[in-house]
Formats: C-alpha cells, structure tokens, sequence
C-alpha cells in the first residue's frame, strides 16, 4: 500500500440545477445565463449538496485505489466542514492533519449548472480553503508519504516551496498541478520545477509558464524543467513525456458533458493512483483520461470516480 499525501482545498459544494433558466445567452464571444431578471425569483429543477476541491477530489481517487490517503486542508468546525468530514470519512481518507480555521468558514460553492448542456458558472467564497501559510513542512516527517500530490495553493508559493524542499530532503515524490494563482508568478514556479517529479497543465496554464503555440512546443521547452510533464487540451486530448516515452492522447470517450467540475483533478490524481498501482506510463495517461471522463458523467466533483479495477477499453494514443 503506497501512502499519499494530498495537500490542497476542500470545499463545499452546492449545485443549482435547471433545464431553462440557466441556458446560456450569447452575448459576441461571450456566453450569460440570460433568462434570470434582478430582483425576480427562479424555480430551480434540482439541488445537490456534494463536496470538492482539488485536495478532497484527489484523495477520495488515491483511497478508491486502496492506497493510504492523507488530506492537509483547512476547513472550519461548522455545517459545511461537518459535510466534507462525513465523505472523507466514508472513503477512508485519513483527515487528522485537516486544521480548522477560527477566523474563516469552510468553503463553499454554488454553482448553476445548466442541465441540457452541462454549462455551469460557479459562485465561490474560498474561505478557510484559501489558507495554507498554518501547514508545518515538518509534518511531513510524521506523515512519510510515498508521494506528496499538490493541487492549488492560491498562490501561496513560500509555503509551497517550503514543502517542495521538505519532500526533496525526505526523499519524497512530488505531483504538481498548479492553480491560476502560481501561475501569476510564473518565473517562480519555473524556479521551483526542480523539486518536482510530475507536472500537470493543460495548454493554456503551460503557456503561461514558456513559449510555444503548439502542444508540441510547449512540451519542447517545459520538460527542460521536469522529468515528467503532462499538457492537457480539453477535447483535443493532450501530450504528455517522462523523459523516456511521449504519448499523444485524445479523449477517453466522447461523452456527453453532465458536469466538467473536478475533470482536471480526476485526470492528475487518477494518473498518479495508475502510477503507484505499478501502471506503465502509458496505462497511466489511459486511466487518467477514463477517470476524467468518468467524473464529467455525473454531478459533482467525485462521484464518478473510478475505483482500481476498472476494466478500461482502448483509446486514441500514440507513441511520438
């Protein structure tokens, strides 16, 4: 059993369900939802109460693998935290280094969710799920994961380069899948790939942190930086090398969209639960990609998760 560490959000989720309502307007290059007037009330079809984050999203994949999974969150002791504790808890992530904030609630979203077409806008007060400057590196020598897997740190690049220095002394892996926030800083995340096994981003986050106009490209300049990169690329699929292979991927499976919420969580932590499962590199981008697909057939960040023994079918991948 392989233990993993996920350091990251967790966040409440509430989903606002409509057929009409919350169709999206065009407006030029831009889409609204158009229907709903100031000041008026909205039937809605369906609520749904679930919970996320890429901390909470990526530890219910490493535990549905049967691996030993560890979440370093901040939520608060209130209803919203008390929801996240319940579906930790019920698949078996360990949650005893989750901190408790007194100064914020736990974070939550709510997100409109068009049922006919899967759009969605979502609403979000980051909360408790904001703060990461309370986590001890040094915890990392009482937790001993095989692997430290890092989803956004809202920009928190001090902390984050506290942990990445701990997990290199430690001999710990380390999977990275940055946020908007680091990618603010892109100089510095550079600076930090060293430190790093396995980087996930899709094409436009990528281009953010080197040149390039194609996948190719920016695969070109960013494997300088890190021995394993992944580029994904939405329904384009992506590319992805370890510093021996390179693959180009395309979808899983043409399916239709219920909710895209969590795609990008269940890609990275279901391609490092392939890893450790003992996956070859390629087996692991198939089931990255079948986890992610997966997860955008139902609603909600994690319910569609896939447990490690999955039969999988063939998928669009080539060797380059």
């Amino acid at each position: 059993m392989t233990k993993i560490l996920s350091l990251g959000s967790a966040l409440n989720d509430i989903y606002l369900i409509d057929h009409d309502d919350l169709t999206p307007t065009e407006i030029g290059e831009e889409s609204i939802f158009g229907k709903i007037l100031v000041g008026s009330k909205v039937d809605i079809d369906k609520l749904s109460y679930e919970v996320g984050g890429g901390g909470v999203n990526s530890a219910i994949t490493f535990a549905r693998h049967g691996h030993e999974a560890v979440l370093m969150a901040n939520i608060a002791k209130d209803t919203a935290g008390d929801a996240i504790l319940n579906v930790l808890d019920r698949e078996g992530v360990d949650t005893g280094y989750i901190e408790y904030s007194d100064k914020h609630a736990t974070g939550s979203s709510v997100i409109l969710l068009d049922s006919r077409g899967g759009e969605r806008t979502i609403l979000t007060y980051r909360g408790a799920s904001k703060i990461f400057d309370n986590f001890d590196p040094n915890l990392l020598e009482i937790i001993r994961p095989d692997w430290l897997y890092i989803t956004t740190m809202r920009g928190d690049l001090k902390t984050l380069k506290k942990f990445l220095e701990k997990a290199r002394e430690l001999e710990i892996k380390v999977m990275f899948n940055p946020g908007v926030k680091e990618l603010e800083d892109n100089s510095k995340v550079l600076g930090l790939l060293k430190y790093v096994n396995v980087l996930l981003v899709n094409k436009s986050e990528a281009g953010k942190l080197v040149p390039g106009g194609s996948l190719e490209e920016l695969l070109y300049h960013l494997k300088n930086y890190c021995e394993a990169i992944i580029i994904t690329d939405g329904a384009m699929g992506g590319i992805a090398t370890n510093g021996e292979e390179t693959y180009r991927f395309g979808l899983y499976e043409d399916v239709k969209i219920k909710d895209a919420t969590g795609a990008g969580d269940a890609f990275g932590s279901g391609f490092l639960a392939a890893t450790v499962d003992g996956k070859s590199f390629r087996q692991a981008l198939i089931f990255a990609s079948a986890n992610s697909t997966a997860v955008i057939t139902k609603i909600g960040a994690n319910r569609g998760i896939l447990a490690r023994k999955v039969k999988l079918h063939p998928m669009p991948i080539q060797k380059i």
